[in-house]
């Protein structure tokens, strides 16, 4: 990587270059005190008919709801899975609240409040709740590859009619198998393979939508982004990783239909 200078002149009037190698010597400087706690971790979404879509994007197209950079829709984004969660969230009823999920839990917990599912617009809403409903959400934690060989780390949530594409997607993750030196067949860490992630047009008798389409595309090949999604997996495990769901954000990933 070449060199970048950048000149500057002291109180002296002496003029002094600075270049990367002098700022490789203070590595780090500053950013002690940021925590995982403190940085908002982007989610990946699909532009949906009810998105304000910037003027670059269109519908169908995906994008990062943190660096807002845009990926056509048709080509697609290459991601490695990283951590699968499966999460019930407890929202309050539209335009009340704080934006923020009154509740969150996992899968199996006994304290899930009561649902009834409408047959109006197919959300199940809390019984008693006064319009409170939960979301049966896939959370799919990812390292996204990049087309320059670098790499971030995102989460992808899946609800409603998107939830049959998380189920496939476990399905093909969980098929994988590789073989050892010995010969001896094994499981696979999920982020050893690459996948593809582009959108398509689908619709029932209530509406139309983009979702997601997922499919195998072979063996991860950069060691950088592989070791990335490990200490990904372990900062989830440890608790380290915070989920900042908005219901704005939740009403755009997914029309639901």
């Amino acid at each position: 990587m070449a060199k970048q200078d950048v000149t500057t002149t002291n109180t002296n009037n002496e003029v002094a270059v600075l270049d990367a190698d002098i700022f490789a010597q203070d590595a780090g400087a500053g950013l002690s005190g940021i925590s995982q706690e403190d940085i908002a971790l982007p989610f990946i979404k699909i532009w949906s008919g009810m998105d304000d879509i910037p003027d670059d994007a269109k519908k169908g197209d995906i994008y990062n709801s943190v660096t807002n950079q845009n990926y056509s829709g048709k080509e697609g984004i290459r991601v490695l899975p990283v951590l699968f969660q499966s999460k019930y969230i407890h929202w309050a009823s539209r335009g009340t609240g704080t934006g923020a999920p009154i509740a969150m839990y996992s899968a199996g917990d006994p304290n899930i409040p009561k649902t009834e599912r409408s047959a109006e617009d197919n959300k199940d809403y809390v019984v008693g709740g006064n319009g409170d409903y939960i979301d049966k959400t896939a959370q799919h934690y990812v390292v996204v590859l990049n087309d320059d060989g670098s790499s971030s780390t995102a989460l992808i949530s899946m609800k409603s009619t998107q939830l049959k594409k998380s189920k496939k997607w476990l399905s093909t993750i969980l098929s994988q198998t590789m073989k050892d030196k010995n010969g001896e067949s094994f499981d696979p860490p999920s982020y050893a393979f690459v996948y593809r992630m582009k959108t398509v047009d689908e619709e029932n008798s209530k509406g139309k939508w983009s979702g997601w389409d997922i499919s195998l595309e072979g063996v991860v090949k950069n060691a950088e982004a592989y070791q990335k999604a490990r200490l990904f997996e372990k900062s989830i495990t440890d608790g380290e990783v915070t989920v900042k769901h908005t219901e704005e954000g939740a009403e755009s990933q997914d029309i639901p239909f």
